[in-house]
C-alpha cells in the first residue's frame, strides 16, 4: 500500500519550499494543498489541526507541524513496516 502524504502550504511560506523540496528529493509522492489559495481547505486545516500555521503534513493519519524530517521519515517506515507485516 502507498504512503498517503499531503502538505497543506501557503505561497510565500518558506519552511514549505525546504518541505516540498525534502520530499522530492526523497521520492516520497505527495499532495500539495496550497491553503493561501483555497479558505475554504483552510477552515477545514483549522478544523482538523486546531493549528492556524503551514506546513502542515498529513501522513498516513497522523499530523506534523512544521518541518520535522526525522518525524516524517519515521511515520513513512512505520507505516511502510505495517503494510509488509500483514
Amino acid at each position: 500500500m502507498n504512503n498517503e502524504v499531503k502538505i497543506y502550504t501557503t505561497t510565500m511560506c518558506p519552511v514549505c519550499h525546504i518541505i516540498r523540496d525534502f520530499l522530492t528529493s526523497m521520492n516520497i509522492e505527495y499532495q500539495e494543498i496550497n491553503v493561501g489559495l483555497n479558505p475554504i481547505e483552510r477552515v477545514k486545516l483549522i478544523q482538523k489541526t486546531k493549528k492556524l500555521t503551514v506546513p502542515q503534513t498529513y501522513i498516513n493519519g497522523d499530523w506534523i507541524s512544521g518541518f520535522d524530517p526525522v518525524r516524517l521519515l519515521e511515520l513513512l517506515q512505520d507505516h511502510t513496516k505495517k503494510d509488509s507485516d500483514e
